[in-house]
């Protein structure tokens, strides 16, 4: 069966360059329009359940998908983005100018270091965990995940059993990721990554 990877929808903090994390920022005016051509790129990709992180911009982008099949969205908690604590609603530039020491430590040792009042990545990396043990204990068919570029990255590489790096990951908003699952050996293979052609 397929999974579909879908990042959310564009928001004016992502054309911004600011730090989201768990702030709820909605999608604007490109992101919900993102939204709407993402559901007509889904058209001919047949899922049984859509799953989102609960966060306001995830949950508009997966509503906008599930409205055009007549289906509800499940939210998963645990598929929130990456929480950046203080730094959230500030840009790169702006944390390196002012706490240069701890950024650069953050940068260096993410997997340890969080953010101010934020988390590490072993933390996010466990939250995917426990987010794909939820959904592939429930899934029948075809399933549409919505989260976020950081998480996602996580997500993705958790599911490929860690290749290629989180680093190396980049999805675009709107975009698809497609992963091939096959539940008798618990194996999921990349089939498309960052595909962004039905925004065109």
């Amino acid at each position: 069966m397929k999974l579909y990877i879908i990042r959310h929808g564009q928001t004016d903090w992502n054309v911004q360059g600011r730090i989201q994390g768990r702030q709820d920022i909605p999608l604007n005016a490109a992101g919900r329009s993102q939204a709407e051509m993402l559901a007509k790129g889904m058209e001919k990709r047949p899922v049984t359940a859509i799953y989102s992180s609960p966060q306001i911009r995830a949950m508009e982008t997966a509503e906008t998908l599930a409205r055009a099949r007549g289906m509800a969205v499940i939210p998963v908690p645990e598929l929130a983005e990456i929480g950046y604590g203080d730094w959230e609603g500030r840009t790169a530039s702006d944390i390196l100018a002012k706490e240069r020491k701890l950024y650069e430590e953050w940068w260096q040792h993410p997997a340890t270091v969080a953010p101010p009042g934020g988390e590490t990545l072993n933390q996010v990396d466990a939250r995917c965990k426990k987010a794909w043990e939820r959904i592939k204990g429930e899934i029948k068919g075809d399933t549409a995940v919505v989260a976020h570029g950081g998480t996602l990255a996580h997500f993705i590489v958790h599911l490929l059993e860690g290749q290629p790096d989180a680093a190396e990951i980049l999805v675009g908003n709107a975009s698809i990721t497609t992963i091939e699952y096959d539940p008798v050996t618990g194996q999921c293979s990349l089939e498309g990554l960052n595909d962004c052609s039905h925004l065109m």
